[in-house]
């Protein structure tokens, strides 16, 4: 089958390599029917992320249908439609029985980072029946797409940064993670949303499809904070970008007392310059996402509440993945998302 290997830092190569099979009792194998890019992706490729293993299959945004299980996997049969999760976890050990499913004893992102991940025709989902999430027949493929990684990540951002109807909440970065972020924070009906982007044409995405939002660049953020907020700032801030400059503009444009939230992935060490934001009392809460809510985020796209059908602004076959990609690291044409199909 068609795979999309890590070969080293830098080299990405579509390969063949055998269809998985079952390898222990609570697995189960997937015809991957609609894959995505994401930038941790990228972070693989350029070799920022130390736990990938070379001769991986990438890939951990992907929708399927179950082709078998294994004899412990209760929850889902062949032929159902499912989401797969970016998290692998056993449910059982002492962060997944506190929700930490990020840090599961036995597991943690491992789809396309240390085990073979969803760009070809076939994954293996070890704990499948933690690690899918069926999918109504209601919902569509591109709907469902995102719910096991930027969706999951987007609704555990919004949680933890414990908003409220009477918060500013600041968003940095209009990428896949900031919208999806975007789309989540809308549950919650703060009183304003400010979202900060470099990216003219993101911007000007963010301004056709939430026009309620407040839009603007790096330069006038923390003044336009001030005019919003007599100058107090954000209540929320939520770093999605993971730019040179962006954890700096975080903790600047929060009020004392805020709470930062960085969900971002960064290439370089950040630095917390504690002299000078003394006194400001600030909240660091980060990443990466717990991803336990996949259930409750697919019943609010049943809802109608969520969707994110318009963030798909490109599609490729599997064997142009390499084309999708380099597009999607361009940044060009206006793309936010890339749909991969099977040929």
């Amino acid at each position: 089958m068609q795979s999309l290997t890590y070969i080293q830092k830098g080299i990405f190569k579509l390969t063949e390599k055998p269809k998985p099979v079952i390898l222990h009792p609570k697995d189960a194998i997937i015809k991957v029917t609609l894959s995505s890019i994401c930038t941790s992706d990228l972070h693989i490729k350029h070799g920022s992320v130390p736990k990938a293993v070379p001769g991986i299959t990438v890939g951990h945004e992907m929708v399927g249908i179950v082709e078998s299980v294994g004899e412990d996997v209760k929850k889902i049969k062949p032929g159902d439609r499912v989401a797969v999760n970016v998290e692998t976890f056993c449910g059982e050990c002492f962060f997944c029985k506190r929700g930490f499913v990020n840090n599961c004893e036995s597991g943690g992102w491992m789809l396309g980072c240390r085990i073979d991940g969803g760009q070809a025709e076939y994954v293996r989902v070890p704990y499948a029946d933690n690690g899918l999430t069926l999918i109504p027949d209601c919902v569509s493929d591109e709907q469902a797409l995102f719910v096991g990684d930027i969706l999951a990540t987007g609704y555990w951002a919004a949680k933890i940064s414990e908003i409220s109807e009477e918060d500013t909440v600041l968003i940095i970065g209009a990428g896949p993670t900031g919208l999806c972020t975007l789309e989540c924070i809308q549950l919650y009906n703060p009183y304003k949303i400010v979202v900060c982007e470099e990216n003219e044409k993101r911007r000007e995405f963010v301004m056709e499809h939430y026009p309620e939002v407040f839009v603007v660049e790096p330069w006038e953020c923390e003044e336009v904070l001030d005019e919003l907020t007599e100058d107090r700032r954000a209540d929320r801030v939520i770093e999605a970008a993971g730019g040179k400059d962006t954890f700096q503009l975080a903790w600047k444009c929060a009020r004392p007392n805020a709470i930062v939230t960085i969900v971002a992935l960064y290439e370089k060490d950040q630095v917390l310059p504690l002299p000078w934001m003394y006194g400001k009392n600030l909240t660091f809460k980060t990443g990466g996402v717990d991803a336990c809510d996949c259930d409750e985020i697919m019943k609010l796209i049943t809802e109608g509440k969520i969707d994110t059908t318009h963030l798909i602004t490109h599609r490729y076959p599997l064997s142009h993945i390499l084309e999708a990609y380099d597009l999607f690291a361009s940044r060009e044409n206006g793309v936010i998302k890339i749909a991969v199909e099977p040929d």
